[in-house]
């Protein structure tokens, strides 16, 4: 008899399952604090800076070429970069990213 008393209560649910909804639900936020929000904000940024690119920005490509766009194609959403002298090359605009180099040496420099 002692057998089947066992038996029932492995049976019986546990009063955990609350406990485990909550757990997962602060691990999500926990995930969305940390991870999901600051991605966001950063391709925000990236945004923001695409759409306020002007000719001479200097600038970084998707694979890694730095150089100064020259010439801006609204309709076609291409930007020309100069990666050398008389050397130009077209890139699609949301391939372009910030120059780190040139904001950094633009925050060490002075204020007027």
């Amino acid at each position: 008899m002692h057998t089947i008393d066992l038996l029932l209560q492995q049976q019986q649910p546990q009063g955990g399952g609350f406990g485990f909804l909550i757990m997962m639900v602060a691990i999500f936020v926990i995930m969305w604090l940390f991870m999901i929000r600051p991605q966001q904000k950063k391709q925000k940024q990236i945004r923001q800076f695409q759409n306020s690119i002007e000719v001479g920005t200097k600038v970084v490509t998707g694979g890694g070429i730095y150089g100064t766009v020259k010439r801006i194609d609204n309709n076609t959403n291409k930007i020309e970069v100069e990666i050398a002298r008389g050397v130009a090359i077209e890139v699609d605009r949301s391939y372009v990213y910030a120059d780190l180099t040139s904001l950094q040496s633009q925050a060490n420099q002075p204020q007027k």
